[in-house]
């Protein structure tokens, strides 16, 4: 990247448009979490599944990270706390290699393990801080928006070594979550914009991509993984650095 892509007075050219303003997803899009979570889980794991060769982790980390989100959609609906929902994943993951997490004790120890060790895993991505570095030269407001908590997403943000991305939306800001177009809107709000000059990116093509564009916002799917989808006619990048490109 260079800083070809700016202009004077806080005004960012990207590939999609003029923008004045950029706000991020977090997980996954700002910082590693899919690493964090599947090293965590192997480290906490593997007394209770000795001889799983690589092919087995790998599989059961897809199990916890991607195949077992609708516990994480009841969280977000209330029904579930966080830590319920980490549980139940956990427990699915297990019971597809036949192992059992018993309620009680065996249960607390395996959750209290895996959520002490899983944020000392979380890093920033490579692509993140160069672009910062852009966008703080520039004098282009920038923030973050997520499906979680405020004081949990600052805690994580601020381990991946993110301190400087100060305005944070979560869901207990506004009281709802993506994609309702008020929570997006509020990371506008916070950046001191409007919706049509806000670059909106994350790696949920559902959540951050269409959902931002739907509240108005010029979205783009943060496709690190090149992945297909079939009908989706949005913005489209596979790393940061073409924000710029």
């Amino acid at each position: 990247m260079t800083i070809t892509g700016m202009e004077a007075g806080g005004v960012l050219k990207t590939p999609f448009g003029t923008v004045r303003g950029v706000l991020f997803d977090i997980d996954d899009t700002l910082v590693d979490l899919e690493y964090a979570m599947t090293t965590a889980l192997r480290e906490v794991s593997e007394h209770l599944l000795p001889g799983l060769d690589q092919t087995g982790w790998e599989r059961f980390g897809r199990i916890f990270t991607h195949e077992t989100t609708h516990y994480y959609d009841r969280y977000l609906a209330g029904e579930l706390t966080f830590n319920d929902q980490r549980l139940l994943r956990g427990r699915a993951a297990l019971g597809h290699f036949g192992v059992e997490l018993a309620d009680g004790e065996e249960s607390h120890r395996w959750l209290t393990a895996y959520s002490r060790l899983q944020p000392s895993y979380v890093r920033a991505f490579d692509d993140v801080l160069p672009l910062l570095d852009l966008l703080d030269n520039a004098g282009i407001p920038y923030g973050a928006v997520s499906n979680n908590v405020h004081d949990y997403q600052r805690a994580k943000l601020d381990g991946a070594g993110l301190a400087r991305v100060n305005r944070l939306v979560g869901t207990d800001t506004v009281g709802v979550a993506k994609p309702e177009p008020a929570i997006y809107l509020e990371g506008v709000r916070l950046l001191g914009t409007v919706a049509a000059e806000t670059l909106y990116v994350g790696d949920n093509r559902m959540l951050d991509a269409e959902g931002s564009t739907a509240a108005g916002l010029v979205g783009v799917w943060l496709n690190r993984a090149g992945e297909t989808a079939a009908g989706f006619e949005g913005h489209e990048v596979t790393s940061l650095s073409q924000l710029l490109a």
